[in-house]
């Protein structure tokens, strides 16, 4: 369950953007180039999840990372993808169609 919320590439994309700093909803919409109900379903997802954390500043909510070994996660698996990209392009267990890959194998 752990990996499952950064399976998702937007998921994973406002991770990696709210690595960078606090970010309001207004930002991250900004950023992701989706709706602001996406936006927030997305960041609700991360939140319940415990990657990041919610404060509220008047009628903003602020987003940041909870825990700094978030980032060292983030980072470490990004090192690890980029040393086997070939193999994780090849392997005939992940779906490239699918951004979840496919767990019914």
């Amino acid at each position: 369950m752990f990996f499952r919320a950064l399976a998702d590439p937007t998921r994973l994309k406002l991770l990696e953007f709210i690595l960078g700093g606090e970010r309001t909803t207004t930002e991250c919409v900004t950023h992701a180039q989706i709706s602001q109900p996406r936006v927030s379903v997305h960041l609700s997802c991360l939140t319940d999840c415990g990657y990041v954390t919610a404060r509220r500043d008047g009628r903003r909510l602020l987003y940041s990372v909870g825990d700094p070994r978030v980032a060292d996660l983030v980072l470490l698996a990004r090192a690890l993808a980029a040393d086997n990209a070939t193999t994780l392009t090849c392997c005939p267990r992940i779906d490239p169609a699918s951004p979840q890959g496919d767990d019914s194998r």
